[in-house]
């Protein structure tokens, strides 16, 4: 447990790395308003926020730097979000002031917004489902153990995907999922499918396929796909105005992945509703351990159906992130979910 004096200190640091990018010594915090503690006692302070692991000291410098430790201890316990200014929460609203009548539209939108208000790179999931529903859907049987899901959408799109067959299930229980998924499913937007699953289908299957809990998971694998998400990003180029990406070998891995739409899916997917924070190496790709990744949900119709992002530097300015993104959530969620109003 840290003192009020090791908070004090450590929520310096991180305020005054973060605007600096230089690693901060104990003589410039004893000058900082709001702290009236010695250079000495900051130093020893220092050294024991070192000592435990929160701060780390940069080779040839007499200053010290957060942590990955320091930083999540920073964002858990110390940081208050920014809170936008009337005149900011407004002009962000105006953005989306204009007459937009296509999803797709809206949430390209909202990146190149949240880049230019954070400057850094932004990265919106953004799942074509808002105007596409199911058209048919078809199973065809590879072998013992596989088959193939096709989907059609009323837009025309068809995708496929392999789906794993439960040894449980014969040809005659595929028919009769197939053709329940048909009825039951046909029409329904996308991004509805998995809750019509429950609501519709399961009853169905439990009275129709014998072997239930098996016919629900092929059936749920069988319609997963259809959530096909499209990926926008803004301010790529924004990674090349921070200190920390001068190395080219480093921002030119950190590019190839971001080219890579699954392994964007994979590190902005929320693990619940509502923000998320990852910071360094918490970013399981090993291009992003560099890097921190600020992301938050946003719905339609009352159900999180994508996710806006942030990729930056550990030494991210996260009260001011955290509340645009939040906010911003909030204003997408509303012109998507008034747009939605509008086409049913």
């Amino acid at each position: 447990m840290l003192t009020q004096r090791q908070l004090s200190i450590l929520q310096a640091i991180v305020d005054d790395y973060i605007q600096s990018a230089e690693p901060v010594g104990s003589r410039s915090l004893s000058k900082r308003k709001g702290l009236s503690f010695s250079p000495a006692t900051i130093r020893n302070e220092m050294a024991d926020l070192e000592e435990l692991g929160f701060l780390e000291k940069p080779h040839s410098s007499s200053g010290r730097i957060p942590s990955e430790k320091g930083y999540r201890h920073y964002v858990d316990h110390l940081l208050l979000p920014h809170r936008l200014s009337k005149k900011e929460a407004t002009n962000m609203r105006s953005l989306f002031a204009q007459k937009v009548f296509e999803a797709d539209q809206v949430v390209k939108q909202s990146a190149n917004i949240l880049s230019d208000l954070t400057s850094y790179v932004s990265i919106v999931l953004g799942p074509e489902i808002f105007e596409s529903k199911l058209r048919q859907l078809q199973i065809i049987p590879l072998n013992d153990s596989s088959a193939v899901a096709v989907l059609v959408t009323d837009t025309g799109h068809v995708e496929n995907h392999t789906v794993h067959l439960p040894r449980e299930l014969n040809g005659s229980d595929l028919e009769k999922i197939g053709n329940i998924l048909n009825e039951k499913l046909q029409g329904v937007p996308l991004y509805r499918l998995q809750e019509k699953m429950m609501h519709e289908v399961a009853g169905l299957l439990k009275q129709h396929v014998a072997h239930f809990n098996e016919a629900m998971l092929f059936a749920e694998e069988t319609v997963r796909k259809g959530n096909n998400e499209k990926v926008f990003y803004g301010g790529k180029t924004n990674l090349f105005h921070q200190p920390e990406f001068k190395d080219m070998d480093k921002i030119r891995v950190l590019f190839e992945m971001l080219e890579q739409d699954h392994t964007v899916h994979e590190i902005l997917r929320p693990v619940h509703d509502g923000l998320t924070i990852r910071i360094g190496q918490e970013n399981t790709n090993e291009a992003f351990e560099n890097c921190s990744v600020i992301s938050a949900t946003y719905s339609v119709g009352g159900r999180p159906v994508g996710s806006i992002g942030i990729v930056g530097p550990t030494r991210m300015e996260y009260p001011r992130v955290i509340g645009i993104i939040e906010h911003l959530s909030k204003d997408l969620t509303q012109v998507l979910s008034d747009l939605y109003k509008r086409g049913e």
